[in-house]
Formats: structure tokens, C-alpha cells, sequence
């Protein structure tokens, strides 16, 4: 049984924002609908996203870490949200394993949000029905678009290649080669849902003994040879000066 997933590789994630706005233009134009922003900045901000980028701050003065970590629907393979559902809205997709919400049938009840452990659903208060991430069941399919791009929008935008996606029941993709090699693991096993999203743990790195400046740093060596590569463009003529005016 095939079942499409996302691996997010926690140790090269920056951020950046850029799954979460990719996602949200993607999806408000796509089969989801136009989704809510009401309050969009003030004190008490309120808008429909299916990709959320928390970020916490780990350790403790001086030795502190910023851990940012991406959330969304886990397309749990026995999905607490599904059974809940009064309407039968809520299922789970047999030919790749996507849990999805069928609009015409969901009455914005929250039953699903409530029995869903993640935080992972959320309701459109437009349009008073529950929304979430559909992995772009909607692109990911789509013959009219060039194979590359036959991936959900947030692996597509992430520009650290932070976001993998792929069937976690295929041995040889390249997500259960990343679980497998990598020491993958899913959000909150305890509670039996068998998330199908995995995340790749964070590597520790401690300061090697040839720290910046110490005798073997390269940072000054490294510098200097871009900034004769930088010449050498400028004088060929294939740098703008605008460029070379952001050097310092």
C-alpha cells in the first residue's frame, strides 16, 4: 500500500518562512479555496495555514540553540481525526495513503480538530469548514505540469532542500532511505496514530579545537579568494556595480 509522505530534515531547516507562503498561495487558488485572513497582523492575528514554522529557543545562556520546526497535517495511517466525523467529510485515501476533507460534505463541527493530537487542522472562518494540508493532492498529479514540479509547494520552495517527499512504503525512495539512514522518527508516537510524516533529527556539532582564527582556519584564505574572484568579474565586466557596492 502506497503512502505518500513529507521527511523534514530539522537539522538544515532555517526558517525561512518560505514552505509556509508557497504553501498558503498554492492552496488558496487551488481546490481548498480561498482561505481566511481576517486579522493578518495585529494583537490578536487570525488566518487559515495548513504548513506552520514554530521556533523555539533550546539551552541556556550561553550555550543556546534556535530549533525551528515545521508542522503540519502528519497524514496519520490510522487517522484519530477520520472516525470522529459525523458527516464522513473526514477520510483517508486508500491509493496513496492522504487524508483529506471532503468540503461539500463538512459542517465545520471541529470534532476532527479535537480528536486530532497535532494541532494540525484548522477551520477557514469564511467559510466555516475545516481545513488542512492535502501534500497538494491537487499538483502532485497533475500531468499538465513538468514532472520536477509534481511535488507539494512547500518541498518545492524550501531553499535548503529541507523537506523531502515520497512514499515512506517504498524502501528504495528517497524518503525511507532518509528514516532509514538518518535515524527518522515520527511526532508523538505514544499516541498510536503512526504519523506518516517523519523528521530528521538535529546533529550536534561542537567547536572544533581549530576554531575561527585558530592556526588551520580557512575563513581568511576563503575570503580572499572570493574577493579575487569577484574582481576578476568585474573586470570582464560580468558583475554590476551594484553587486560590487554590497562588498565589505
Amino acid at each position: 500500500m502506497t503512502q505518500m509522505a513529507l521527511v523534514i530534515d530539522l537539522n538544515v531547516c532555517v526558517g525561512c518562512q518560505a514552505c509556509v507562503t508557497s504553501c498558503k498561495e498554492w492552496n488558496t487558488s487551488g481546490e481548498a479555496g480561498s482561505l481566511a485572513d481576517f486579522r493578518p497582523y495585529d494583537d490578536d492575528p487570525s488566518g487559515t495555514f495548513f504548513n506552520r514554522v514554530q521556533t523555539y529557543e533550546a539551552g541556556e545562556f550561553p550555550l543556546t540553540d534556535t530549533i525551528h520546526f515545521p508542522k503540519s497535517c502528519l497524514h496519520c495511517e490510522d487517522p484519530p481525526c477520520v472516525p470522529v466525523c459525523p458527516t464522513g467529510a473526514s477520510y483517508k485515501r486508500k491509493e496513496d495513503g492522504l487524508v483529506l476533507v471532503d468540503y461539500d460534505r463538512c459542517i465545520g463541527c471541529k470534532y476532527c480538530a479535537w480528536a486530532c493530537p497535532y494541532g494540525a487542522r484548522e477551520i477557514d472562518e469564511k467559510r466555516h469548514e475545516m481545513t488542512k494540508c492535502t501534500l497538494c493532492s491537487d499538483r502532485i498529479y497533475n500531468e499538465a505540469l513538468p514532472e520536477r514540479d509534481r511535488k507539494p509547494a512547500c518541498v518545492l520552495a524550501c531553499p535548503t532542500s529541507a523537506r523531502l517527499f515520497g512514499d515512506i512504503h517504498d524502501p528504495e525512495s528517497v524518503v525511507s532511505k532518509a528514516i532509514r539512514e538518518r535515524g527518522g522518527y515520527q511526532l508523538m508516537p505514544e499516541w498510536g496514530t503512526r504519523p506518516s510524516n517523519h523528521y530528521l533529527p538535529r546533529r550536534k556539532t561542537e567547536p572544533a579545537a581549530s576554531a575561527c582564527g585558530g592556526g588551520s582556519c580557512s575563513c581568511k584564505s576563503t575570503a580572499e579568494n572570493i574577493d579575487a574572484s569577484l574582481d576578476a568579474q568585474l573586470e570582464r565586466g560580468e558583475l554590476h556595480l551594484a553587486s560590487a557596492a554590497t562588498r565589505v
